[in-house]
């Protein structure tokens, strides 16, 4: 009897310090993200950036990590979990330290490109370890707490990355980044000591992913390009790469991206598409107001850290509770609702203009945030719930790439839209106006398409996470 307590108490103190450690580290990767769309203008003026470059410094960081997630996730499904995480926090822990040293821009956005790698990695592992170790009964509750460490970071993350910015410089908040991963690294060797690896004797499909990352390259390549028509032509290579890219992966034996989850898994291929939409529609809604605080506004970094900082306190306070009621609800009623809630924030965002009150910006990032909140962990539960354990890097590779592609398509149509009314040139007070009126128009598309995600949201089907068998 006392062997057998012993035994459970053992497990549960395991499973605590897992959770602990992917609280730790969902919390850091979007402290990093938001505290440096917050020093994007200071950035831009040190090294004076144009606004398309300055886009590169945070898109670039999104590419790499889009491209390398659902690979890491399929690598970690075969050689093990635990690895690939530990991995990934060692080599984001060293560039996150190189990125707060360059002296050239370009520098700078090439030691992103590297730091999104190891992000990759972590983004691959996370939610996988936290499914495989908690069951489904648990899964809503665990996925809410590690939801709300992300949004305590993307919380966190304006307001301390705007007052290190105007205080000591935005170097610094890479070198808290390097501090902070570090550390993390060392909890995890010390701590997660078991190993996962469903798909241990399967390979690893090279051309698949070489398809996927030309993919993902050309499409966003192809959007910081237009209306040029090399832009153009670039997306047009990148849709003829998708086509090759499915062909491939629906005849190879052990692909990259099981395509017949999408095509079998009604839950899955919905739950993907909503994510994939609403991150499209959300995030570059920070670096929009980021820019609108400081350049219309006239606000240091630190002023529009703590106006920002509502929306992601927001999504940090109600995801739990989202996340438990996934546990007893449909997750497709509870993630509609809070999609519609957050197409009500974006557009009340698209009627800024010069002399918007503060307090106008806070209750639309209010709404916004509550209904990101309830969204994001009944849609990620539903995704990890719906497939098998030896899919579960690759799910949870795919929970993040459509986070990531939905984020690089954000940035992308922002990077359009500026490219047609300011171009290539900084943000002066001779562009203000055109920059106000990139705004309006990005906020209004960015409404249509929360529209959508609803729509694919709803689709998607029941599942009731609670009564689904560990699988």
């Amino acid at each position: 009897m006392s062997s057998n307590s012993g035994y459970t108490m053992e497990i549960q103190v395991n499973k605590r310090a897992i959770l602990l450690i992917a609280v730790l580290t969902s919390f850091i990767i979007p402290f990093m993200v938001s505290s440096i769309n917050i020093a994007l203008p200071t950035i831009g003026r040190e090294f004076k950036m144009d606004a398309i470059l300055l886009n590169w410094v945070a898109t670039a960081y999104i590419i790499s990590c889009a491209v390398f997630t659902v690979p890491f996730g399929r690598i970690a499904d075969i050689y093990g979990r635990r690895k690939i995480f530990l991995m990934g926090l060692l080599f984001y822990a060293v560039f996150s330290f190189l990125c707060g040293t360059p002296k050239d821009p370009y520098f700078l956005i090439v030691f992103r490109i590297l730091q999104g790698i190891g992000g990759a990695m972590i983004f691959a592992t996370n939610i996988a370890i936290l499914t495989s170790v908690f069951p489904s009964r648990e899964r809503g509750k665990v996925l809410g707490i590690n939801v709300a460490s992300t949004y305590s970071g993307m919380s966190l993350g304006p307001f301390i990355g705007g007052y290190l910015t105007y205080c000591i410089g935005w170097r610094s908040i890479f070198f808290i980044g390097f501090a902070l991963t570090l550390l993390s690294a060392f909890l995890a060797f010390r701590k997660v000591k078991g190993e996962w690896a469903e798909a241990k004797n399967e390979s690893f499909d090279k051309m698949g992913f070489l398809l996927y990352a030309f993919l993902i390259v050309s499409l966003m390549s192809g959007f910081s390009r237009v209306p040029d028509i090399s832009g153009f032509a670039l997306l047009a290579l990148g849709c003829g790469i998708f086509i090759f890219f499915v062909l491939w992966e629906s005849r190879v034996k052990y692909p990259l991206l099981d395509i017949s989850l999408f095509k079998s898994n009604r839950v899955f291929a919905f739950s993907s598409l909503a994510a994939l939409i609403h991150y499209s529609a959300t995030f570059a809604v920070t670096f929009l107001l980021s820019l609108y605080l400081q350049y219309i506004k006239g606000l240091n970094p630190r002023f529009a850290g703590s106006i920002i900082i509502f929306q992601p306190l927001m999504m940090a306070l109600f995801s739990p509770i989202a996340g438990r009621l996934s546990d007893r609800i449909e997750p497709r009623i509870i993630a509609s609702f809070g999609m519609g809630i957050t197409a009500l924030g974006v557009f009340l965002l698209s009627f800024l203009k010069e002399g918007t009150a503060i307090n106008y910006i806070i209750v639309s990032l209010i709404v916004l945030g509550f209904g990101f909140a309830f969204f994001s962990s009944p849609n990620t539960s539903a995704i990890m719930g719906s497939v098998e354990r030896r899919f579960y890097g690759v799910a949870s590779g795919m929970v993040a790439t459509m986070r990531l592609l939905g984020q690089m398509f954000s940035m992308g149509i922002v990077m359009l839209i500026f490219s047609i009314y300011i171009g290539r040139v900084q943000i002066t007070p001779d562009k203000y106006l055109s920059f106000i009126l990139s705004l309006k128009t990005s906020f209004l598309v960015f409404t249509v398409l929360c529209l959508a995600a609803i729509s694919a949201s709803l689709a998607r089907g029941n599942l009731r996470v609670d009564q689904r068998c560990d699988r």
